[in-house]
């Protein structure tokens, strides 16, 4: 970057150009936010929240209308992400142009590039002018790095554009109620009457979809434990296990513990074992549980490597939450679209095949194992499972009978779907004798 202007005098826009370079160059939002978040007065914080992801999510969209208004290629990174924000601002958002134009433009002039000041401020005039033209054009573009889109058409052609305008949304916010505490329709009650528009979700009995953004730690029985913020399609897990009660459960990639809280919300579980490679993640999960009022002695939090973890007991049931390309929760975490890499999906599948099959050895003859990603990719998934059980002859899968998202060779597939769930894929496999 050029010489800039000291840098608490950064307006919103050129804090946000910062965060997408950094983004760019390989870092995650969720490890960035908070920093230029604090940055902020309490005010403009929204803004930039909404702007950062809905930035992200349009982000290949908009290079691709972009660039028929520029006559060469733009340089310098800090300029092109100055023009994907602009145009998102009028393209996208409620922001009043000539707010948009003028900020933007002094955010580039505040990060040291006041000789491309004049380029940026004559494309967003003439897009104000084209802004009907140019929305057309960003709605008919699928909106996704080139090797995703190619695999996901491969994968799902017959729902191919309709899956890639779902991921352009953003996620409904969902709460799981925790039923050792409250029931849910107790809990809409609480809602409505703090004036707080709410919803039952449409697959999980326990899911709360808010119906507008709310501060969470604000909420009614935030303290007292009596929900979580899960996504509808995440809290599915628990319903497709077998009866839980006093048996020996393994939560193999534990954090951020979602699956963990609500498997002690639904049974008294002998002993659970909740594993995660990352000690901090893992501290998380103990703090949700501590709000929760679920942490007991029959609750072991592990720092450790799902690959090679030795379980003290044999166990009577895996919860596998696999790591991940994570392609199902794009809404959620736009970035993914930046950062993840069609070199990374071979890896990732091959970290999957060593976890299952080292797992696969630890749990009892007759035992369960619930296999799950938040991918909706095939080779992750349908893929992957085909593998497994033209390797293990004594693993059985157990149909779900279900009415929510697509059977595959084996398994259920649920994508994305505007107001719930995210992408998911569930496959319940039985060892048997």
């Amino acid at each position: 970057m050029k010489n800039t202007s000291a840098s608490a005098k950064l307006n919103l826009r050129a804090r946000l150009i910062q965060l997408l370079v950094a983004v760019q160059h390989g870092q995650s939002l969720s490890q960035l936010q908070s920093h230029y978040l604090n940055l902020l007065a309490p005010q403009d914080k929204a803004l930039f929240h909404e702007l950062s992801l809905g930035v992200l999510r349009q982000w290949f969209g908009l290079k691709q209308v972009a660039l028929p208004l520029l006559q060469k290629p733009i340089q310098d990174i800090h300029v092109e992400t100055a023009l994907y924000l602009g145009l998102y601002q009028l393209l996208c958002s409620r922001v009043a142009e000539h707010a948009t134009i003028s900020e933007t433009v002094n955010a580039i002039k505040q990060l040291g590039f006041e000789s491309a000041s004049g380029l940026v401020n004559a494309i967003l005039r003439r897009a104000v002018r084209e802004r009907e033209t140019l929305q057309q054009q960003l709605h008919a573009t699928h909106g996704l790095p080139s090797w995703l889109y190619k695999r996901l058409k491969k994968d799902w052609s017959e729902h191919i554009d309709e899956l890639c305008q779902q991921l352009k949304y953003a996620a409904p916010l969902t709460l799981r109620v925790n039923q050792r505490w409250i029931g849910r329709d107790a809990y809409l009650n609480k809602l409505q009457l703090a004036g707080i528009a709410a919803q039952p979700c449409h697959y999980s009995d326990v899911g709360i979809v808010l119906q507008q953004p709310v501060h969470i730690p604000s909420l009614v029985g935030y303290e007292q434990g009596w929900f979580s913020v899960q996504d509808e399609h995440a809290q599915l897990c628990a319903t497709v296990l077998p009866n839980l009660n006093d048996k020996i459960v393994l939560d193999a990639c534990a954090a951020p513990g979602g699956k963990t809280a609500h498997l002690l919300e639904k049974y008294r579980l002998k002993q659970l074992y909740a594993l995660d490679i990352e000690a901090q993640r893992l501290q998380r999960i103990d703090e949700n549980l501590q709000r929760l009022r679920l942490h007991n002695t029959a609750v072991h939090l592990a720092t450790a490597d799902a690959r090679t973890w030795q379980a003290p007991e044999a166990i009577d049931c895996i919860i596998l939450d696999a790591p991940c390309s994570a392609t199902g929760v794009l809404r959620r975490h736009p970035d993914i679209r930046l950062l993840r890499k069609a070199s990374d999906i071979a890896q990732t599948v091959a970290l999957q095949q060593e976890i299952l099959h080292h797992l696969w050895s630890q749990l009892k003859v007759g035992g369960h194992l619930l296999y799950i990603t938040c991918s909706i990719l095939k080779s992750e998934n349908e893929q992957q499972m085909l593998d497994f059980f033209a390797q293990y002859i004594e693993a059985k899968e157990i149909i779900l009978d279900a009415d929510w998202g697509m059977a595959q060779a084996h398994g259920r597939q649920l994508l994305p779907q505007q107001g719930q769930g995210d992408g998911f894929y569930y496959c319940l496999i039985q060892k048997q004798g």
